[in-house]
């Protein structure tokens, strides 16, 4: 081991006489640095502001780990998920009591702001936005933080673009999207694998990767298809930033069979509202994409009122208020399908013409 040499003694004995207040200065500095990474808490990111605060913050405020499991067991993992649900459906959470709602939604109010924003803070939150690509570069539509809704008949390709996107979503894009994990929700047992290889072929990418990487789930009530969005926010939580898309084909088709007649139309209704709310909570809450197929029945009134098109979207009003993006697909030529913007609040109306290829959705050739 080596000792100091009397001259180096000196030497540091001279400098800290002729400099006390650097020498201080320093040291304070540098125990100031050790304390601020000491604080840092894990997954607490500039970029993803509160979007992401855990649900366990509310222990600091005197909200119980039990509570807090309750919550997390109905879907509900962040502070931002508390603030979109109100007080009566907390109170229907098992265990929770009218006051201890109160509590919690005070000590979640503690770590939220308000919600009032600038438009050019809001425009700066807008830039976490991202797209997901469909295949063809005529029709894109599919962005994070919305619901985006295709209906059509059978045999118009609602489903091949919902495997195509299975794949697209894990594909790096534009604007630095650097592509992730899907959830899909199938309802009419239309979910085929192999359909992924072969669109995972045209795009290069390794099989099992792209099978790995779509978390696939069975609905077979409308019940069920609530409940696994308890799931799916779950997931959200736990994978934070890495799950881009949640699909959902077709959304209606369970509702259709539980409730029949007009006797049960106001409950259908009512339920499907829940539903439909809760999606678009979840893509704003976890910034991803929702993209929910539906089918299209025959309209009554239409001959009364000579429209061209007898037919329309099932759900009524409720279902097309609550998709941010609305998207009609018919038949074209062979292989082709259109696609027709009917509601969106960045696109025009406007129609594109795609085609149904081995690959998936694609570019149609003239």
């Amino acid at each position: 081991m080596k000792s100091e040499a009397p001259g180096q003694r000196t030497t540091s004995y001279i400098i800290f006489l002729i400099f006390p207040e650097v020498i201080i200065f320093l040291l304070l500095t540098f125990n100031m640095k050790e304390d601020q990474v000491v604080a840092e808490e894990p997954g607490f990111q500039d970029e993803e502001e509160s979007l992401f605060q855990d649900i366990d913050l509310l222990q600091k405020h005197g909200i119980n780990v039990a509570d807090i499991k309750k919550l997390k067991s109905v879907g509900i993992c962040t502070i931002k998920g508390i603030q979109m649900t109100t007080r009566r459906a907390l109170c229907n959470v098992k265990g929770l009591s009218e006051a201890k709602v109160d509590k919690i939604k005070e000590a979640a109010n503690k770590l939220i702001e308000p919600g009032f924003l600038t438009a050019f803070e809001y425009s700066e939150k807008r830039k976490m936005v991202f797209h997901i690509t469909t295949g063809s570069q005529e029709f894109e539509c599919v962005e994070s933080r919305s619901v985006t809704q295709a209906f059509t008949e059978f045999r118009t390709g609602k489903t091949q673009l919902s495997h195509t996107l299975c794949v697209t979503a894990q594909l790096p894009g534009a604007g630095g999207y650097p592509g992730g994990k899907i959830i899909f929700i199938d309802t009419e047992n239309t979910f085929r694998p192999d359909r992924l290889r072969d669109i995972a072929d045209r795009f290069n990418v390794d099989h099992n990767a792209v099978l790995d990487n779509v978390l696939y789930a069975r609905a077979y009530t409308s019940e069920h298809q609530m409940e696994l969005l308890d799931y799916v926010a779950a997931k959200f939580h736990e994978e934070a930033g890495i799950f881009k898309l949640l699909i959902i084909d077709s959304i209606m088709a369970l509702f259709r069979v539980d409730f029949s007649g007009r006797g049960e139309l106001a409950e259908r209704q009512q339920k499907l509202a829940q539903m439909l709310s809760r999606l678009q909570k979840i893509s704003e809450e976890y910034n991803v994409a929702v993209f929910v197929t539906n089918q299209m029945t025959a309209d009554p009134g239409a001959t009364m009122t000579f429209q061209a098109d007898p037919k329309k979207p099932i759900g009524g009003h409720i279902l097309a208020h609550a998709s941010t993006t609305r998207i009609s697909l018919r038949k074209g030529r062979g292989e082709l399908r259109i696609a027709k913007i009917y509601d969106s609040p960045e696109m025009p109306e406007n129609e594109a013409t795609f085609a149904i290829t081995a690959g998936g959705i694609g570019d149609a050739k003239e």
